[in-house]
């Protein structure tokens, strides 16, 4: 009798579930068919009828990308240009003229030509401004003009450039170029070896691995991994690096997704080649993704000493999309998670303020987790690590003045006006740091604080509510302190600002390579973490 009575319970109660989620199913389907005719007539009907002729290609990129903009900024979608830069960037291989170059409206400036490439034989240097590719104006060019460049190693390219006010043209024969993500490994002092981990394409761990293993045998005790200024890339690269260090079957990485099939756990699947090495890892701010896996999963595991700024915070795993004609889409599938338990992620994208911009997870809502010996750390933004180097946190005025390519523009004026042959002996001396501050102002460098912004906007709800000559002298207070505090920024960031003039002036004189070679007998960080490793007691004392 109650297994009868069971049955009628159990059988109506799954037939409801079945229906109800066939039915949400239907209804979801249908609404997504009735947006997708009620697009297809508007456009349609836009294209036919418009006063003046349009472009459905344009139209149509612009739709699509106005309807990502409301969602994360990861998720994006890729044209068949788009598609292969993303092949290059994950692969590590590259046919070009070999070098690094911002594309910007009217114009492509070259970043930094690499050094005995294509665009170093054909005397490119960095600041230089292409203008024209062949015979085609970049200025005219609608789509990325970077890709004008790309071609089948060995065929000619007609370069036309400004170099200090002076127009030049150059032929160049383009050439094959392995993106390494390892660019420098060295020895610092006779028992620490010093890596630069550069990106997570498919040669991240096994150029790591072999990086390891030359320094042991250059007799290596300790290590210094480098991941500074790395956006991160793929994440099943970010599991093999951190298995380089820590033992087979440890979590490294869970991703959670509303969809079941994303939800996953990584473990490493090799014996690690060193579970013992001393090992510190530098991060800043421009460190993400998969750089945070990799420095999260270490510090939870208590197996590195995390040096530097807190990482940018991108939590966030992306998977692409083949789509039609060749086009593809990166779609945000789901977030990731340490293994302590905590998302690292930053930015709310799906609770945004009365602007639309995303929201930053306040302090106080940070939540605490424990690293497997025990040590408090935290989610919410970013990774934080355990010693911090303050200096080297970017400022408003740094972020503001590098955002506008000053630092950069600088570095180019000082290469063509001093020569510089002895890489040890170069400082950026006091007076070359007036010289810029002199150069900032002819550029009528100004910029706008948080704080100034809502100071005005709130005097324009004042001068609405009638209420300006109430708060007006309050006003012109706050106003003239925040003056202030800019006229004096440029000096309070002195430090900051001198480090990275350096680093861009010698890259100038001595490529990437001569940066890392300076990097080992100059940088902070880099001076932090050997003196942690120098110091057992300490090193052993912060991973308790």
């Amino acid at each position: 009798m109650k297994k009868i009575l069971h049955k009628k319970i159990v059988i109506p109660a799954v037939a409801i579930i079945i229906f109800l989620s066939t039915t949400a199913f239907k209804n979801d389907f249908f609404e997504i068919a009735k947006q997708i005719e009620i697009f297809t007539t508007l456009f349609k009907e836009l294209n036919m009828n418009y006063v003046d002729d349009t472009n459905p290609g344009d139209l149509m990129d612009t739709a699509i990308k106005s309807m990502l903009d409301d969602l994360d900024p990861y998720t994006q979608f890729y044209n068949e240009q788009d598609v292969e830069s993303s092949r290059i960037n994950n692969a590590g291989d590259y046919t070009g003229i070999g070098a690094k170059v911002l594309t910007l409206k009217d114009k492509l400036v070259i970043v930094e030509p690499y050094k005995n490439y294509a665009a170093d034989k054909a005397g490119l240097k960095a600041g230089d401004e292409i203008i024209k590719v062949d015979n085609v104006i970049v200025a005219d060019f609608k789509d990325d003009a970077a890709n004008l460049l790309q071609g089948a190693a060995g065929t000619e390219v007609n370069v036309t450039y400004k170099r200090q006010g002076k127009t030049n043209s150059v032929k160049i024969i383009r050439e094959s170029l392995e993106i390494k993500a390892v660019p420098h490994y060295s020895m610092i002092d006779d028992k620490t070896g010093y890596i630069v981990l550069r990106k997570f394409n498919k040669k991240a761990s096994a150029e790591t691995l072999g990086a390891l293993r030359a320094l042991k045998n250059q007799g290596a005790q300790q290590l210094i991994l480098d991941l500074r200024g790395n956006p991160g890339g793929l994440l099943n690269e970010a599991v093999n690096v951190t298995n380089i260090f820590v033992p087979k079957n440890q979590l490294v990485v869970t991703t959670k997704s509303k969809v079941k099939k994303y939800n996953k756990t990584y473990y490493t699947k090799r014996d690690a080649i060193d579970t013992e090495i001393p090992l510190v890892v530098l991060i800043d701010g421009r460190s993400a993704s998969a750089s945070e896996i990799v420095s999260g999963a270490l510090q939870d595991m208590d197996r590195a000493v995390v040096v530097g700024t807190r990482s940018f915070g991108k939590g966030l795993v992306q998977r692409p999309k083949p789509l039609t004609y060749g086009t593809q889409m990166k779609i945000t599938i789901s977030r990731y998670y340490t293994p302590s338990g905590r998302c690292i992620q930053a930015l709310d994208y799906w609770n945004r303020d009365e602007n639309g911009k995303a929201t930053r997870v306040k302090k106080e809502n940070y939540n605490e987790f424990k690293t497997r010996n025990g040590r408090p750390v935290f989610d919410g933004g970013g990774v934080q690590p355990d010693i911090e180097v303050e200096f080297a946190k970017q400022t408003p005025i740094t972020k503001a003045i590098l955002n506008e390519n000053l630092v950069f523009n600088f570095a180019t004026d000082y290469y063509y006006n001093n020569t510089l042959e002895d890489l040890k002996g170069f400082k950026f001396s006091d007076t070359d740091f007036k010289n810029f501050k002199k150069f900032l102002k002819t550029t009528g460098f100004n910029f706008e604080t948080k704080t100034e912004k809502a100071l005005s906007e709130a005097m324009t709800i004042a001068e609405d509510e009638e209420l300006e000559g109430i708060i007006k002298s309050e006003y012109h207070n706050l106003s003239t302190t925040i003056q202030a505090y800019k006229s004096n920024a440029i000096d309070g960031n002195k430090v900051q600002l001198k480090s990275l003039l350096t680093d861009e002036i010698i890259k100038r004189y001595f490529y990437s390579e001569g940066l890392y070679t300076y990097y080992t007998a100059n940088n902070p960080e880099i001076k932090k973490a050997l003196n942690v490793l120098n110091n057992p007691s300490e090193y052993t004392s912060i991973l308790r």
